[in-house]
């Protein structure tokens, strides 16, 4: 094995302040044009979101465009069965806010990907999972973030549908037992573009100050 060493990329002031400000703008789209997203685009993106650590270095993460339209249909309409049972969870204010979210964009966005957690590959050999088993969909969620991130900078959206139940979907789409849905996520150019967060301006949540999630010990 050949150990070569070269300097790190210096970043500058400039840089991070663009990185800050991509962090960001980096939002949960549901509305898209129906434009297509260049072929070449897309597999560049599935590269970048290649480079995400992940646990032992197995790269569990497997991609899968879903562009048959009976496919489509089937996971448009396991998300409506779902969203149904979740409004029927809440009452009273919140079930019509809830109702009157647009938590999806599945019918507009020109690509779908359902991005699973291969739970039977031997990459990595294990290594870092035998105390916590869960960082292989941990690592497959890194590869999700890298890719939404690669996708604004190019101006691309990204909506995760959690709304969903994965093994439906693994049925729906057919591929190997062993592959455990993560994230299914809608992906286009986005029709309108917003600096608040979305739930944040329907009233549903107020952002959390940062320095509310650090605990001192």
């Amino acid at each position: 094995m050949t150990d070569v060493q070269i300097a790190p990329p210096a970043f500058g002031d400039a840089f991070r302040a663009e990185l800050a400000l991509l962090f960001r703008w980096r939002r949960d789209v549901r509305r898209f044009r129906t434009d297509p997203v260049p072929d070449a685009l897309l597999h560049s993106l599935i590269a970048l979101a290649a480079t995400a650590p992940s646990v032992g270095f197995s790269q569990p993460a497997r991609f899968v465009r879903v562009g048959d339209a009976a496919r489509r249909a089937a996971v448009v309409a396991e998300f409506e069965r779902c969203n149904r049972a979740a409004l029927d969870a809440y009452d009273g204010t919140k079930r019509e806010r809830y109702a009157a979210l647009k938590l999806a964009g599945l019918r507009e966005a020109p690509v779908h990907l359902a991005i699973f957690a291969d739970t039977s590959t031997t990459r990595g050999s294990g290594l870092g999972r035998a105390q916590m088993p869960e960082t292989l969909a941990y690592s497959v969620v890194a590869a999700v973030q890298t890719f939404a991130l690669a996708a604004r900078a190019n101006g691309i959206g990204v909506g995760w549908v959690s709304i969903l139940d994965p093994e439906r979907v693994r049925a729906i789409l057919a591929v190997d037992e062993a592959w455990h849905l993560v994230a299914y996520v809608c992906v286009g150019f986005p029709i309108e573009e917003h600096a608040d967060r979305e739930l944040v301006r329907a009233g549903w949540e107020a952002e959390e100050p940062a320095a509310a999630l650090l605990t001192e010990r």
